[in-house]
Formats: C-alpha cells, structure tokens, sequence
C-alpha cells in the first residue's frame, strides 16, 4: 500500500504530519511526503518514510499556490497511490482534482482522499480583512468540501465549526505528541545561557498575533536572571530580530532559528515555561490546540498561556500552568516573575504535568487515525 501526503510548508518542523506519515508506515503503508524547498530550508535528516521537496519559482501569495497545486496536480498524476492525504484547503484543490480524475478513468480501483484540517483555514490571521482573498478560498472550500468522505481534524472546536458549515461528520485527531522522556535536553551554554538562568520559552511559526512582540518588550521589565528563547522563524522572524537589537536585549532573547523536528525536544526540555500566548484576533487562534503547546507539556514544562477554550480545558483538568492576564508588557514581566519564584507551585504544575503527558499522547489518539485509514481502504 501506498500513501501520498501533501503539505505547502517545506517539511522541517511539521510535526502534526510526521505523526501522520509515521502512523501510515505503521499500519503497512509505504509513504512519500511532498512539500516544497526554500531558498534557506535547512536539510531533511533521515525519516522512515520517503521525502520530496518541489523547488518552485514563487514562494508566497497567489501565484505560489497556483503553482503549488499545479505542480502537485502533476505530481500525483504520475505517482499513482491507495491514499492521497491532503493537509488544510492550500493542498485541497490539487489532491481532490487527482481523486477525481483516477474516480473517472479507474472507478472503485482509484485512491482514496482523506482531508485533515489542521486549522479553520478562512480563519487564519493572515487572511484577516483580505475579503477578495477569502472569498476565493471559501469559493473553492465551497465546491470541494461537501463532496469529501473523509476528514479529521486537530481539534473538536474546528470540527464543529466545519460540521456546523457544511454539514459533514468530522472526526478529530488531536495535535499531541508522542510519548516523550524526559532526557536529553541539550547543554544550555551551547546557546549562551548560564547555568542558573532561567528559560522563557517560545517554541513555533514565529508569525503576526502571537505576543511575541510584548514577550520581548517583557524582557526589559523582568525581576529574574532569565532569557526568554524563541525557538522557530516565520513572517515576522526578522522584525523581532531588529526589536532585540532596537532594545538592547540581546542577551534577554535568543532567536537561534527553526530547529529540526527532530531535535526539537532535546531543546523544550529546557524551558521553565513555555508561552502559547496567541491574540485573540481570529477563530483559528482562539480554537487553536497548538504544537507546542502538546510539546510544553511532553517535556514537563509549566505553560502560561492565553485562556482559549481548547487550551484552557487542558489546563483547568490537569492544573498545569495559567493564564496571561492581556498582552501589556509590564504584565507579562511581573506574570513571568510570579512564576519563576514561585517553585512550590512549578513543582506542582510539573507534578501534574506528568499524568497529562500520559493521557494526552499520540499513542493513545493515533487509534482514531489508524481506524480512518481502515475504513478508507475498505
């Protein structure tokens, strides 16, 4: 058995898709990874499954995601598979335009589609106030999404919201980890940190809307011998670099880039908390159950993040972090210093973090997934 999975993103850190390709391996499958390589993407280290980078003339903005889905048209034309799984609307058009035409000239024998929904797509920040732009994605949403058979989702608030609209059964596979230990964190001077200095950690797309700007305004008013670590890059990655340097916070907030999924790990065992202070300026953040966020609590690190229904219900069942109060700087400073003198608490948070980290594991949800797979191929 073959599987084909589709992303627009360059491979590196996606974690949610490496589960799935790995998932895929273990049930039988034979899988290929096709995404696209940058002009800096780092090398793809050895994975138990086939990857393919297309290097394409546009990187971003509608030329690119015509190219994009007219290259993977082709692609998938001639590297015929029993599943191809698409990942969010950008890969959609040229996946379920492949499904169709092996449905015509092959009948029953053609692959099957599975769509996962990584976030509610229209609801991103980027897309926000572009209203020519969203309504030439909901245009196409609107003609492909009715007729899929079968989809997942991150979490029960996009399902919900993609059932609500178009009247589909849903079925949600969260975006947790796999089981973790906890070893191996790499040595904290191999970043410039001292040994008795405290992490703030930031791990992810380093992207508009995240508090990443106000996490590092905090900086100049925290108490504690502490950095604050941004591990990640993305549209605004060289902006924050200029703040630190603008507010001579250099050796407060480190950006050392995108760290390979791989590696990733060894890196948020580090942190003393790990931020997921998202904005509430679009569905898909307020809905959002992010990586790190699951990755925070793998490595038993106390979260404090912003209190959106997904991630809040985590934190109020498991007692493992808290809530941001608003984005001011000198509020997250003293919130951050509350948490680093309070090591009774830490140590309670990190307590719980433990059973959480049992319970919310890919272990457990990857049966949904195996289950999909099944009833696809029947």
């Amino acid at each position: 058995m073959f599987a084909i999975v589709s992303v627009t993103n360059d491979l590196i850190t996606d974690q949610r898709v490496d589960r799935t390709c790995r998932t895929l391996v273990k049930s039988g499958f034979d899988v290929l990874l096709v995404g696209r390589r940058r002009k800096n993407s780092l090398p793809i280290q050895s994975r138990c499954y086939l990857t393919h980078r297309m290097v394409l003339l546009f990187e971003k903005g509608p030329l690119f995601y015509a190219e994009y889905n007219l290259r993977l048209l082709f692609f998938l034309l001639v590297h015929s598979a029993d599943i191809f799984i698409s990942n969010d609307l950008d890969t959609l058009p040229a996946n379920y335009a492949a499904y169709r035409w092996f449905r015509l000239i092959r009948g029953n024998d053609a692959p099957g589609l599975i769509h996962d929904c990584h976030e509610y797509f229209r609801g991103v920040p980027e897309l926000t106030g572009r209203t020519m732009v969203t309504s030439i994605w909901k245009w196409m949403e609107d003609r492909i999404f009715p007729r899929l058979l079968n989809i997942f989702a991150v979490n029960r608030s996009i399902a919900d919201l993609y059932s609500k609209e178009y009247g589909k059964t849903i079925t949600v596979v969260r975006n947790v980890p796999a089981r973790k230990p906890l070893t191996g964190k790499i040595d904290k001077s191999s970043l410039g940190i001292g040994p008795e200095q405290k992490i703030i950690l930031y791990q992810g797309a380093v992207n508009v809307d995240r508090g990443l700007e106000e996490a590092i305004a905090a900086m100049e008013h925290i108490r504690n011998d502490a950095v604050l670590l941004i591990l990640g890059t993305g549209d605004i990655f060289k902006l924050l670099k200029e703040l630190v340097v603008k507010k001579e916070l250099r050796s407060k907030v480190l950006l050392p880039g995108a760290i390979p999924l791989e590696n990733l790990h060894s890196y948020t065992l580090l942190g003393d908390i790990g931020l997921s202070i998202e904005k509430n300026v679009c569905i898909n953040y307020f809905y959002a159950l992010p990586n790190k966020f699951m990755d925070y609590i793998q490595a038993n690190v106390p979260v404090l993040i912003s209190p959106f229904p997904e991630m809040k219900a985590i934190v109020d069942q498991y007692q493992i972090g808290e809530f941001i109060e608003n984005h001011d700087p000198v509020t997250l400073a003293s919130h951050f210093d509350r948490m680093l003198d309070d090591k009774v608490r830490l140590d309670l948070y990190r307590n719980n973090l433990i059973r959480a980290a049992n319970d919310l594991c890919w272990e457990n949800e990857e049966k949904t997934l195996t289950g999909l797979f099944k009833h696809v191929l029947k």
